[in-house]
């Protein structure tokens, strides 16, 4: 069996094709994730034209790696069969993909996959093999048509919305700025030296801003002196830093490392 196989690679002239759609299908799907539509264009959104037609609009979609776009300007008009008195189905649209094999002819269509009819609506049954380790069919739920009596009463979206590489990014850097202001920051400040029987005041940054000004635990460690009369207290406290007051009642000076933790307000 073959091993490694290059794709972005040239090859000479008289060589025999060596690429094929389910190489950058691979290629796609590693990039692209699971099966689902692109949130570019209108991102096939659906609009009942009658109780037997639904139009589904440009896009562009993923089945199994292998894309399929619908044009800007242009669209699907995917054709319902008459609805039953009193009774109730669901038809769902897909996007299918169909192949032959490996090297073979491939098929990719927006069809309507009908249901039973009857007294409760339930999905008909989709084909979903695993086209990447050699599956021939795959149908991707695009919409739910439900169907009560001869009337459409409502059209669900089923596929899931794929971000671009841009949209990616504003919500990483969404999240990243959420977190910031959620996220507990901890220090420890650099030994604090105070004077005997005096106080010293010591600003500390806390090296992110806040949404508003934080809760602050401060605790002691370090020194080898008397510290049960030292004591810190938090006197100010902004949205990017703090002021510490250390307090020595002892009769020499001492030093001391001051921990702190900043927990956010409303976290």
């Amino acid at each position: 069996m073959a091993g490694m196989k290059g794709i972005t690679v040239n090859t000479a002239p008289e060589a025999e094709p060596h690429i094929y759609a389910e190489d950058d299908a691979a290629v796609y799907q590693a990039i692209f994730g699971d099966d689902g539509v692109s949130t570019i264009g209108q991102a096939c959104k659906a609009t009942v034209l009658s109780n037997n037609k639904v139009r589904v609009a440009d896009g562009v979609i993923c089945v199994g790696g292998h894309m399929a776009r619908i044009p800007y300007g242009a669209y699907e008009d995917c054709e319902i069969m008459n609805g039953q008195l009193e009774k109730n189905r669901n038809d769902i649209i897909v996007a299918k993909f169909e192949t032959t094999g490996t090297g073979g002819i491939d098929t990719m269509t927006c069809e309507v996959i009908q249901g039973t009819a009857g007294e409760t609506a339930t999905d008909p049954e989709l084909a979903q093999d695993d086209i990447y380790t050699g599956g021939k069919t795959r149908e991707l739920p695009l919409y739910r048509v439900k169907i009560e009596g001869l009337s459409i009463v409502a059209v669900e979206q089923m596929f899931k919305l794929k971000p671009t590489a841009e949209e990616l990014k504003l919500l990483v850097e969404s999240v990243d700025k959420k977190m910031t202001n959620k996220t507990p920051i901890y220090g420890t400040t650099a030994l604090i030296e105070t004077k005997a029987n005096s106080y010293k005041d010591t600003t500390v940054k806390f090296g992110k801003a806040f949404s508003k000004a934080p809760f602050v635990l401060l605790t002691l460690s370090g020194g080898s002196q008397n510290t049960k009369t030292f004591a810190v207290q938090v006197k100010d406290v902004s949205t990017t830093g703090m002021t510490i007051r250390t307090v020595n009642g002892y009769s020499s000076s001492v030093s001391m490392f001051i921990n702190w933790c900043a927990f956010p307000k409303g976290a």
